[in-house]
Parts: structure tokens; sequence; C-alpha cells
């Protein structure tokens, strides 16, 4: 299990394909599951220009390593690879990788969407978006949005 916080953009099929490569396990895996999340240029029905994402460091990297664990203990997985940027991001650039692999299709599906609605509801991040006119801070999103 790896966890990873950046500052700067990143190629999540690139990363993909490294990391894949580096685990050695090839043959053991059937199912590699991925979630890549990328920033939407609106919100709450306004047009975000950017955002900026902050976390604390070690709380948000422990955060993200506990969620991979747990999801390791209630599904049977060989691996999983979080990458989560923070900082100034503009829309399209890629946010957030989520990957699982294990021997079957249904471990990696539910590994992986439990990892990201645990990230996406309970994990330190705080967002500030700014729009046309102003900027604001959003809220936690809910599970499955």
């Amino acid at each position: 299990m790896q966890v990873e916080i950046r500052e700067a953009d990143f190629d999540p099929y690139a990363e993909l394909l490294q990391y894949q490569t580096k685990m050695q396990q090839g043959g053991q895996y059937g199912a590699t599951t991925i979630f890549v999340g990328s920033m939407r240029d609106f919100n709450e029905g306004d047009e975000v220009k950017a955002m900026v994402l902050e976390h604390y460091p070690k709380m948000t990297e422990n955060f993200l390593l506990q969620i991979s664990q747990e999801a390791a203990e209630k599904w049977s997985i060989l691996d999983s690879l979080i990458i989560h940027r923070v900082g100034e991001v503009h829309p399209a650039d890629p946010i957030v990788l989520v990957a699982v692999w294990s021997a079957h299709r249904k471990d990696a599906y539910e590994a992986n969407r439990y990892i990201m609605e645990a990230l996406k509801s309970k994990a330190p991040f705080w967002k500030k978006e700014f729009l046309e006119k102003g900027e604001r801070w959003v809220q936690q999103n809910t599970p499955g949005r």
C-alpha cells in the first residue's frame, strides 16, 4: 500500500503503470480498479476558475493509509495506491488516483469504492474555490457525490 500527497501535477496513468511495474506481482492479480478524479469547472451552479486544496501533512497521509488498511482487512486485495494533489489546481487537472489490485474484480471494486468514499467524506482536506466574483470554502462532500 502506498499513499502520496503531491503539490505538483501528475499523470495518473503513468503513475499507475510505474507502480504496477514495481509491484512484481504479475500473475497474482486478476483485477485492477482505478478511480481518477479531476477538477470540475463548476460547483453549486457557479463557474470555478481554480481551487486550492489544503491539508495537515502527517495527519492526512496517516488517514489515507488507515483507510487503505481498513479496505485490505475487509476485502482480499493485494495492493493499493492513493495519490492526491494539494495546492492550486485548475479545471481538468487530476486531483486523485485510487488504484486497487486483487485476484478478483468484486474485491477490487468494493475496496476501491470504500477508499474513495472515505477519502471524499472524511479525509482531512480543505478546499477553497475561486469564482468569477470571489472565493469560498467548500464543505466536505458526502459519500457518492
